[in-house]
């Protein structure tokens, strides 16, 4: 057996180990020892804490650093709870109970558009627990699919595959899945898309928190080529552990537009979206993700051309 592959399962044990571990314990519980994790990653160890601080500095300027400083730990207990309660999900969140631990806001707007003749493209971000939105629409009876990066640990990526189709979830690879896309949207099907990865120098560059980010342009234009509405979806945290709010932020409907929007005004549309469900609860955002890497090389000034020299005058 390869070195490589020898490493892989043996970090898919310990994975497969620390989740069991994390299932045993109650998730009251979980939710203190992810306080004490917070501290120890922010206030201690200092992980990530020079971006962390920069991506603060930048959306909230009006904010002291005592106060990003606090923010930033309650990040991390966000992200810490966050994989506590996708370790639960399974064995807690059920058809049967499901109504127990998530509240909704507006959703008879994301039903009817599920249930209607047209695609639908749901949009949502690095915010509140994404991961368990797919898992709950899918028990809700409303199987989207999702494009998603295959990861480089192949018994890892088996895993978290079973864990995000347990409830009828279609995962697409990231690579080559222009034709199945074309197909979900052809046959009326629902697909459900991270909005805030950075698409690089080549991306669609809108304002995003004070500072340009780009976005994939292939969003929008799903959108325009297929006349799907595209609906902005949240997952919040409202209360203690597995406690959300699902809710819908905005709906874009290119039918009902007069003159319908371009892929830059798409993409500002749902952009703002985010901004706004971040703002209300910034510590369910994943700051430790460099979302605003420019990669864009510097535009270069245009020197003036040498003109040529004045002859003296005569005396």
């Amino acid at each position: 057996m390869r070195p490589k592959l020898v490493t892989d399962y043996l970090v898919y044990l310990a994975v497969r180990l620390f989740i069991c571990v994390v299932q045993a314990i109650p998730l009251s519980v979980c939710d203190q020892i992810s306080k004490f994790l917070a501290w120890l990653a922010n206030d201690v160890f200092k992980i990530r804490g020079k971006l962390l601080e920069s991506n603060l500095r930048h959306a909230f300027p009006e904010m002291t650093p005592e106060q990003r400083k606090k923010l930033a730990r309650r990040s991390w207990h966000h992200l810490c709870l966050m994989i506590c309660e996708i370790a639960h999900a399974p064995r807690k969140l059920h058809t049967t109970n499901w109504h127990k631990s998530i509240q909704m806001h507006q959703i008879e707007i994301q039903i009817k558009e599920a249930l209607g003749r047209r695609p639908v493209v749901v949009l949502l971000g690095h915010f509140g627990n994404f991961e368990l939105m797919g898992y709950c629409t899918g028990l809700l009876g409303f199987p989207t699919y999702t494009v998603a990066r295959p990861l480089d640990n192949p018994f890892l990526h088996d895993y978290l595959e079973e864990f995000r189709s347990a409830t009828g979830q279609i995962i697409l690879p990231k690579q080559g899945s222009a034709p199945y896309i074309e197909e979900v949207l052809k046959q009326n099907g629902t697909l459900a898309l991270l909005c805030d990865q950075n698409a690089g120098p080549k991306g669609c560059w809108v304002e995003f928190l004070n500072r340009p980010a780009s976005y994939h342009k292939a969003i929008s234009v799903f959108s325009m080529t297929s006349g799907a509405p595209v609906v902005f979806l949240y997952m919040r945290r409202i209360g203690g552990p597995m406690q959300f709010e699902m809710g819908v932020e905005g709906i874009y409907d290119p039918a009902l537009c007069d003159e319908p929007k371009g892929v830059k005004e798409v993409t500002q549309w749902y952009n703002d979206m985010l901004e706004r469900v971040v703002r209300r609860d910034p510590e369910q955002y994943w700051w430790v993700h460099n979302r605003w890497k420019d990669e864009r090389a510097a535009k270069k000034k245009k020197q003036p051309e040498p003109q040529p020299a004045k002859l003296a005058s005569a005396a």
